[in-house]
């Protein structure tokens, strides 16, 4: 049976790892912290959102961001102390803007393929994650922001997405609970949210039972080609295995390196804040639809009947987790505006460094030498993406590793 070693136990790990146990393989997952789930995996916004497939890489981004770099409370801020990494990233970022909708088309087709996938994960092994299946609400305040999203919408379209235009009397009749001066809204029913850590704690669990070695608090401290494979170096044993897909957030620029590739990896910092329902009057002023108020870039999703999760902003700052007050105040604030009945008493703040690649598209499958395969660079849509991009570096791996060494694999439907 063929060894396969997983770096990072995120959802884009373990999501690999369960689909490369399907296939027959012999698994070990390397994390550095002590259990699944700790870092990007960890209070994401909840969304598993086709809907928000359009990427950043347009001129009006940029200029967004040039103008709001001076504004501490602003969607997106770049720190302008200059450093190589980030340069070259920027510079690439640019470069992709011609293949916008390209970009966004694919992205949509990877969102829509990951429902079925990550749905059946979870039925299969029974995972409770606070999954809310009534779609996603994307509402706007101005004008200019609604005819831009008319124009999004034809690519999310175009990607095979069905979603559909809402008047404000419609949204009203969808999410009574939100207040606000709205002018209208897109309406996605067949996206969804759910809590991510429940989520990947419990397909790790689910791992480990289907036999996967889990070395939760093993540091990886170097990784080569060796033998037609990889060999990995931890704590201060070395381990040879037939391959290795590299899933390991913003240090798999630095893994991809010691292996021989390029994976231009840059840390997004996002932030986001868990509010506690703990009265009848904030359950009840809460809202149940997952939100996105795409002016202000924040999303919302309520997970169970106790929490509501606020996450947004674009932070980049480099390898920076620290969590900024003046950061975390526009989504309380927007908490306090949109859903006056909920009580912010009681807030839990977060940050995370989402792994982005300059096109917004992750960087998916074989790298140079052989057994070597990534499934990483997912940016803020990890949660969304990853059960797609599992699927299909597991069957890359199959294709190669499974059957250079004979191996029976499992067939999967596409």
């Amino acid at each position: 049976m063929s060894k396969v070693a997983v770096i990072g136990a995120g959802v884009t790990g373990l999501t690999t790892a369960y689909e490369l146990l399907d296939r027959g393989f012999e698994v070990t997952v390397f994390d550095r912290n002590r259990y699944a789930a700790m870092e990007t995996s960890f209070a994401n916004g909840g969304q598993l959102s086709a809907s928000n497939s359009e990427v950043w890489t347009q001129w009006s981004t940029v200029l967004k961001g040039l103008r709001w770099m001076l504004q501490a409370d602003a969607p997106l801020l770049v720190n302008p102390a200059p450093t190589i990494h980030k340069m070259r990233w920027m510079s690439e970022f640019l470069s992709n803007i011609p293949n916008y909708k390209a970009n966004t088309i694919e992205t949509v087709r990877l969102a829509i393929a990951a429902r079925a996938v990550l749905f059946e994960m979870a039925d299969r092994e029974g995972i409770d994650f606070d999954l809310e299946r009534r779609g996603i609400l994307h509402f706007y305040d101005r004008s200019k922001d609604l005819a831009h999203a008319r124009k999004v919408n034809q690519l999310l379209m175009d990607g095979g997405l069905d979603r559909r235009e809402v008047s404000i009397d419609e949204i009203r009749e969808i999410e009574p609970a939100l207040q606000g001066n709205l002018i209208g809204g897109f309406l996605t029913e067949s996206d969804s949210s759910g809590d991510i850590h429940k989520f990947t704690m419990g397909l790790a669990r689910a791992c480990g039972r289907r036999g996967a070695t889990l070395r939760f608090g093993a540091k990886v401290e170097k990784i080569a080609p060796a033998n037609g494979g990889v060999r990995i170096e931890e704590g201060g044993s070395s381990t040879e295995f037939d391959a290795v897909v590299v899933s390991a957030g913003i240090h798999s620029r630095e893994f991809a390196r010691q292996l021989g590739d390029r994976v231009n990896i840059y840390p997004v910092k996002g932030y986001s804040v868990t509010v506690s329902l703990e009265d009848a009057e904030s359950r009840a002023a809460a809202p149940w639809i997952s939100l996105l108020d795409d002016r202000a870039k924040i999303v919302a999703s309520r997970l169970g009947a106790n929490r509501f999760r606020i996450a947004g902003t674009a932070e980049f700052n480099g390898d920076n987790r620290d969590i900024r007050a003046d950061r975390i105040r526009p989504l309380t604030d927007w908490c306090e505006h949109h859903f006056p009945g909920i009580s912010t008493e009681n807030v839990t703040p977060w940050a995370g460094l989402r792994p982005m690649m300059p096109s917004m598209l992750p960087r998916v499958g074989r790298g140079k030498a052989p057994g070597v395969y990534y499934n990483t660079g997912h940016g803020h849509l990890g949660w969304t993406l990853s059960a797609a991009t599992a699927r299909i570096v597991a069957g890359n791996v199959a294709e190669t590793i499974g059957a250079s060494s004979g191996q029976t694999t499992v067939p999967r439907a596409a």
